[in-house]
């Protein structure tokens, strides 16, 4: 699969772009692990072109993680195209425009999912950012707004004849949020209009090895995007290129240990030990690492509430050390399958 002149190979993996998840630290572990892509933190274009030094930072790129797309959003057409220069010079391989995050600060005020209200308005900033720079321009979105309204399959040959080169597709509307079961059917049918010629990547509940390889054989898609099942378990995409290409070894919970370690450390140096920590509780609480240990609420909570690098770092030795050799040979194989 290409975009552009960015040769992703067969059947590739990518990283959703995900707020306050995909810095560029979490980005090169994932990369690390097989992702064949990664995407950043969505930007805002309103704050990107006022210089705001929170957004801004969001546009540091690691070699090492390359290729690497930077997201933006917006709903006016003239901001957009002045985010996107400054997004070129940046540099990234490819630039994603948002039309899918449901969330209401963003849908609610047009940006987003929102466009899929207004789909002339859509169309006119796509075109214009694909105008404005010589990068790759790529598109994400949704199912349609609402259960009435899944447009996607005339809406994909639209936004292909703006001039994107790739089209990334959720299999929800904005109504359901992250509820219910993304849609792959309706996905598939995108796929299978025989006038649709750019990539399709198709996204929604990818949880598993088998799920990735089920929308490569049964639905079709060109590539897959991995969001939420990555968080606290980076290892997810070593689990994939796994599964899909017949190779490699399956990382062992020490391993997985060591990339949640990596990470909080790599938070810390990042920021400071408070926010950093603050950060990191995300992937901790949603880690499949320490689901199905039996009674492990308190600890839980301990390493949740935990606020220096030392005292977290001991829970964890604990965890490791004394309560996962505890468990019976049956429930460290559960474990390990996380």
């Amino acid at each position: 699969m290409k975009i552009g002149n960015i040769d992703l190979g067969n059947r590739p993996v990518m990283l959703a772009p995900m707020e306050d998840v995909t810095d560029h630290s979490f980005r090169l572990i994932c990369k690390e692990q097989g992702a064949d892509m990664v995407y950043t933190e969505f930007v805002s274009a309103d704050a990107l072109i006022r210089n705001i030094s929170a957004t801004t930072r969001k546009l540091h790129i690691n070699p090492a993680e390359r290729p690497t797309a930077i997201q933006i959003y917006g709903r006016e057409i003239e901001p957009m195209v002045e985010a996107a220069k400054i997004v070129e010079a940046a540099h990234p391989d490819i630039l994603d425009i948002n039309f899918g995050c449901p969330v209401k600060k963003v849908a609610g005020k047009g940006a987003g999912a929102g466009m899929l209200r207004d789909i002339p308005k859509m169309l006119a900033i796509t075109s214009a950012v694909v105008k404005a720079v010589n990068l790759p321009v790529t598109v994400k979105t949704r199912l349609g707004w609402d259960h009435e309204s899944k447009i996607i399959v005339e809406l994909a040959e639209q936004l292909q004849d703006c001039g994107i080169q790739a089209l990334t597709v959720h299999g929800r509307t904005r109504s359901q949020m992250y509820t219910g079961e993304a849609d792959w059917e309706m996905i598939a049918r995108v796929k299978e209009n025989p006038r649709l010629n750019i990539p399709l990547i198709g996204n929604g509940d990818i949880t598993t090895p088998e799920k990735a390889e089920e929308a490569f054989s049964r639905y079709g898609v060109d590539g897959v995007m991995v969001g939420r099942a990555s968080i606290g378990a980076p290892w997810i995409f070593h689990d994939i290129k796994r599964r899909l290409t017949g190779c490699g070894e399956e990382l062992p919970i020490a391993g997985k240990f060591a990339l949640l370690r990596r990470q909080i450390s790599e938070s810390i140096e990042n920021i400071d030990e408070y926010r950093g920590i603050l950060h990191i509780r995300r992937h901790l609480a949603a880690s499949p690492l320490f689901k199905g240990i039996p009674h492990f609420r308190d600890t839980r909570i301990a390493m949740l509430r935990a606020s220096t690098h030392s005292e977290l770092n001991d829970i964890l030795d604990r965890i490791e050390n004394e309560i996962l050799p505890a468990l019976n040979t049956e429930q460290q194989t559960n474990l390990n399958d996380n």
